[in-house]
């Protein structure tokens, strides 16, 4: 199999084609702002809160690949990459959706990237845009299940797997 297609597989199930975990897309569709900011005890994250953290990285690679340093987010460290807008119930929507679309932005440059261009190295970082996503994709895999349990843990997950 193509590195490329392996990948494809591996991002697109973190976020809209269901595989061994529950992806993102499906996991948020009924999440409320209240059960996203809700946290389980002091010190844990909430669901907004890793759906932030996801961003930042995915967001960053993006950004990087692109060229577009300027515009990439910036963090003092990664307990910073947690932080949540304002809360509001607009603001979680308008998190879930620039989510959706940076990943699918990723996806489309995977998708759409030669060879040459998915092993150059990516400016401020030590790899190139495969071993990125790739690690990415484990990343938000083990992210995901956080959310899903944190989803359980409230009471406001459905079953939704097709096995």
């Amino acid at each position: 199999m193509e590195v490329r297609t392996l990948l494809l597989q591996q991002w697109t199930s973190c976020l809209d084609k269901e595989d061994w975990f529950p992806p993102l897309e499906n996991v948020l569709e009924d999440i409320t702002f209240e059960q996203a900011i809700w946290k389980p005890m002091e010190g844990a994250h909430s669901i907004w809160e890793l759906v932030c953290h996801l961003l930042f990285y995915e967001k960053r690679i993006l950004m990087r690949f692109l060229g577009e340093t300027a515009n990439e987010p910036q963090a003092e460290n990664n307990e910073s990459t947690f932080r949540l807008p304002t809360l509001t119930s607009e603001n979680w929507m308008e998190t879930i959706q620039e989510y959706f679309y940076v990943h699918r932005e990723l996806e489309k440059t995977l998708a759409h990237s030669d060879q040459e261009d998915l092993y150059r190295v990516i400016p401020r970082e030590d790899h190139s845009l495969v071993h990125e996503l790739k690690s990415l994709a484990m990343h938000d895999a083990y992210h995901i299940g956080q959310i899903v349990f944190l989803s359980k843990m409230q009471g406001a997950w459905a079953e939704k797997r097709r096995f």
